[in-house]
């Protein structure tokens, strides 16, 4: 009898990595945050403090600046009837005005603590919106708050 003999050949394992599957994956989550994250930004442009509240001390006699009342009526300090509400459309006529002969006048947000937040954003993309490079907001010290 003949014993036949069968050479077995091994495979030599590899000892590599493929990882061009995971760079395609890679690269393609990056193209899709790229497309995204653009999108994703929106709101209104405001320019916030880099340090403490300092601040300006009161607002000058230059800026403007758009009050919104615990009911959330819009009074501005330009113009006729300081003291009546103003629309939204009277707001956007009159800071247009402003800043149309001085450009570079700030544009200031005064708010009640009680007022709905939406109505604070309104104000400051109605002044956007008028052309405001940036919106300030005036805030009082907690130690000058009425109680």
């Amino acid at each position: 009898m003949l014993k036949r003999t069968r050479t077995r050949q091994r495979r030599r394992l590899m000892a590599e990595i493929n990882v061009v599957p995971y760079i395609d994956v890679m690269l393609v989550l990056l193209v899709i945050f790229m497309v995204t994250a653009p999108l994703i930004t929106q709101g209104v442009k405001v320019a916030l403090p880099q340090e403490r509240a300092g601040g300006i001390p009161s607002p000058t006699t230059e800026s403007v600046v758009i009050t919104v009342d615990e009911f959330g009526d819009y009074y501005i300090d330009v113009g006729e009837d300081k003291n009546a509400p103003a629309s939204e459309q009277i707001l956007l006529e009159r800071i247009g005005v402003v800043l149309e002969y001085k450009p570079g006048t700030p544009i200031l947000v005064r708010a009640d603590h009680r007022v709905d937040y939406g109505r604070v954003i309104r104000a400051m993309v109605i002044a956007q919106a008028a052309g405001a490079p940036e919106i300030g907001l005036v805030t009082v010290p907690p130690e000058r708050r009425e109680r």
